[in-house]
């Protein structure tokens, strides 16, 4: 990474991918904001990660305080320089039995968030003129999954917000880019998969490599997207999947 400090939030940064995320950064130098609503996991990660790892205990839903939260970050800080929208809620359910509500309520975690957040941060960035923006999308949007209706479309819609966005963005200095990890050895997937084992099968016969991913695979893909390294890539979905995406 660059030798010039840089400041983070990543959202969902205490567990899974985004703790993954926050360890590469907090390894290479990055001041790195962890927001979530479980004080546990945020506590544990501070505690491992250290000075440059810090917590901030917030439920992302409440949109209308989003602002308030951003401003007092870049108080406390002075900047942000990367943020990354990791944080979102799942539901498996039958097509016909997810209702209204749960319907809104997916939409509202992982969608209606991630734009809020982006637009306050974005407001700090464009002003010095540079910034970036990462958005973590899903398999669910390159291909169908049965049972994920209300996440698919979510996930959807922040690939197509990731590409809007890097248009109004990008010409102000501030690149955006999405992620689209396949099937991840997270704790959470690790035992939904051994629990089915015709789905996990299923999952590594179309994963060219043969193998689940490393959350460890998806913070390098992250830091890449940070740094330097990218910066002439802009409005991409990246997958970081093992081939999965594109698998017969």
């Amino acid at each position: 990474m660059e030798a010039e400090k840089k400041v983070a939030i990543v959202t969902g940064g205490g567990s899974g991918i985004g703790l993954a995320i926050t360890e590469k950064f907090v390894a290479n130098g990055i001041t790195t904001i962890i927001i979530g609503r479980d004080e546990n996991k945020l506590q544990r990660a501070t505690q491992n990660l250290g000075q440059l790892c810090i917590p901030i205990r917030f439920d992302l839903n409440d949109l209308s305080s989003i602002p308030g939260l951003i401003n007092k970050i870049i108080l406390e800080h002075g900047t942000i320089d990367i943020l990354v929208n990791n944080a979102g809620i799942n539901l498996k359910k039958e097509f016909t039995e997810v209702t209204d509500d749960e319907f809104q309520r997916i939409l509202h975690t992982n969608v209606s968030s991630v734009f809020s957040m982006s637009r306050e941060v974005v407001k700090g960035m464009k002003e010095k003129g540079s910034g970036v923006i990462i958005n973590i999308s899903s398999m669910a949007s390159q291909y169908g999954i049965p049972k994920v209706i209300a996440y698919t479309a979510s996930k959807s819609a922040i690939e197509g917000m990731t590409r809007a966005m890097a248009v109004d963005l990008s010409p102000a200095g501030i690149r955006v880019n999405c992620i689209a990890p396949g099937f991840i050895a997270t704790d959470m997937s690790s035992i939904a998969l051994n629990n089915d084992p015709e789905r996990k099968n299923k999952v590594l016969s179309r994963t060219p490599m043969g193998h689940l991913g490393a959350p460890a695979d998806i913070g390098d893909a992250a830091l890449f997207l940070a740094s330097a390294a990218s910066k002439y890539i802009t409005g991409i979905v990246m997958p970081v999947d093992g081939g999965n995406s594109i698998g017969f």
